[in-house]
């Protein structure tokens, strides 16, 4: 019996140390990026809205998100702090006066060969969906000069938008910003044609200084998720979000509840006037 269990135990570590390896090699990372979005979400006004995201790219596959949201896990991970009960209990909590950066961009995207995976909260749940690597991509004869790399155009549709994409060569990473990846280089700009959307590589970090380091996002944002659609990822944190107004609409209280009345009024005022990345669902 002894001997079946050392067998079994064997097996488990062995099983341990090749995921870890592989593991390992595919997210040491290659190469990190950084790329700034100028965006209209408003159809009223031409303000834009401007924010940084992360591009770390691994040995099979790519990390993108926020740079705020991975600036605010950075904070609430060294601000952490647990308390002793004289119950022998603990109470897990943060430090206080800790301002943690906001942003409405809490996803995660990992870009591979073989699909684009998504991954956001609902809640408390962690849900991801699956779609193909964009492959109708039309490789345009034209050059151009960005920020001192020689880029190629590209052109593609995609989800009720048109894309001209600006890709390096020498850079021979397929990936990019959001969903984009497939093209024979890093692309270094992409927007769409109406100028709502725009990213544009702003930042890259020297090879020779990658050397042995990690992607650095937190395994918390991808791994046990959920796998559902796009349309059932958005419907379940549409329902969340009605679950708090109802809640904050059931208090008993006259300013609370003309309060919310207000704001669920201006938000399905606002709902006609979004300005999604996305125009058209699958």
């Amino acid at each position: 019996m002894n001997y079946h269990k050392k067998i079994l135990q064997l097996l488990m570590l062995l099983y341990s140390v090749l995921y870890y390896t592989q593991s390992y090699k595919e997210d040491s990372l290659r190469g990190m990026f950084t790329y700034q979005l100028r965006a209209k979400f408003d159809k009223r006004t031409d303000n834009r809205h401007e924010e940084l995201f992360a591009l770390q790219v691994g040995t099979k596959r790519a990390f993108f998100a926020s740079a705020v949201s991975l600036k605010g896990d950075s904070v609430m991970e060294n601000s952490r702090i647990s308390t002793n009960n004289p119950d022998g209990s603990i109470t897990l909590g943060w430090k206080t006066g800790i301002a943690i950066p906001k942003t409405n961009f809490n996803f995660t995207i990992i870009q591979s060969i073989e699909d684009i995976q998504y991954f956001d909260s609902a809640f408390m749940s962690l849900l991801m969906y699956k779609e193909p690597v964009i492959k109708n991509w039309k490789l345009m004869n034209e050059t151009k000069v960005i920020n001192t790399i020689i880029c190629k155009k590209a052109e593609v549709t995609f989800k009720g938008r048109h894309w001209i994409a600006w890709y390096s060569p020498e850079i021979q990473l397929p990936y990019g910003p959001m969903k984009f990846s497939g093209l024979p280089g890093l692309i270094i700009k992409i927007a769409d044609d109406r100028g709502d959307y725009d990213f544009e590589l702003v930042k890259s970090v020297p090879t020779s200084k990658l050397k042995g380091k990690l992607v650095s996002i937190k395994k918390s944002r991808y791994i046990g998720a959920t796998e559902t659609t796009q349309a059932k990822l958005k419907q379940a944190q549409r329902n969340i979000q009605a679950n708090v107004t109802g809640v904050l609409a059931s208090y008993e209280t006259t300013i609370i509840q003309g309060q919310e009345i207000i704001r669920q009024r201006q938000k399905e005022e606002n709902k006609k006037y979004e300005n999604p990345l996305e125009l058209e669902k699958d």
